[in-house]
């Protein structure tokens, strides 16, 4: 039986691990050097034009919860680019309906040297498995040991073989979209439950409250809290978007996988 044209992912250290630290390096550098810059000597947010607060200087002054925000944030942008361009690639280079209407064309006339000619030139993931079935279906065609329902049942395993090296593909680092999308307002929470903290520290002070700790605990409190909603709805945004381009991918791929078995088994009858 024809080998479906996807390979096995190699097996190694997988670099998109490396995504997460580097996204939070990279945030505490944000933090600490650029947004640091927007404060003045005595730890306050400088003043804009207006008089209104820098808003690089309150993001400073939101604490050490702010770092890990934006280097999730920067982690989901980072998954994302690199979803798209894989999702964009398991597509090929045209329409996935066109090429699914040529497809069923050159079936329906048995043309399929035809149709494995549209699938060189589609390339990409739902070409390879309509590929791997076409191939099949040509050696079920020479075969005169197996029946015709066994022959039917070959094509359809040969398809799903060549879906199950393909899906995997198309779902790698959703994983951490779906994580950072939960825990990303945990977090947050967390910030913000330290900033008032700190605001009830200020008030419970002898005395009067000291004004500036007890604003100070407020501002890191939502800071915290809309970076962190912030990024989790990105996160859920853009992970919501791939699962249903992705189940586009798989219902084409079902469909045209149905279509070549009907379209060997009504030849056969």
């Amino acid at each position: 039986m024809a080998q479906a044209p996807a390979k096995q992912a190699q097996k190694g250290f997988d670099f998109s691990i490396l995504v997460v630290p580097i996204a939070l390096i990279i945030g505490y550098c944000i933090w600490k050097f650029f947004c640091g810059n927007y404060v003045d000597a005595k730890g306050e947010a400088i003043k804009t034009a207006d008089g209104s607060a820098n808003i690089f200087g309150l993001i400073y002054k939101g604490g050490f919860i702010v770092p890990i925000l934006i280097g999730m944030l920067i982690t989901v942008v980072s998954y994302s680019i690199e979803r798209v361009l894989t999702i964009g690639k398991a597509k090929g280079t045209g329409s996935i309906e066109t090429f699914l209407q040529n497809i069923k064309s050159k079936l329906a006339t048995n043309d399929i040297n035809g149709a494995l000619a549209e699938c060189a030139k589609q390339k990409g993931s739902v070409a390879n498995v309509v590929q791997a079935g076409l191939n099949t279906y040509n050696e079920m065609d020479k075969n005169t040991e197996l029946e015709g329902e066994k022959k039917v049942l070959a094509i359809q395993k040969e398809i799903e073989e060549a879906t199950s090296l393909e899906l995997p593909m198309l779902q790698k680092n959703l994983v951490f979209l779906s994580t950072i999308a939960s825990v990303g307002t945990l977090v947050a929470l967390l910030g913000t439950v330290i900033g008032m903290i700190k605001s009830f520290a200020a008030l419970a002070t002898t005395g009067s409250p000291d004004p500036t700790k007890l604003s100070q605990g407020l501002s890191e409190a939502l800071v915290n809290t809309a970076i962190g909603i912030a990024t989790s709805a990105t996160a859920i945004i853009l992970y919501n978007i791939f699962t249903s381009q992705i189940d586009t991918l798989t219902y084409a791929i079902d469909e045209i996988g149905f279509s070549i078995a009907q379209s060997f088994a009504s030849r056969k009858k």
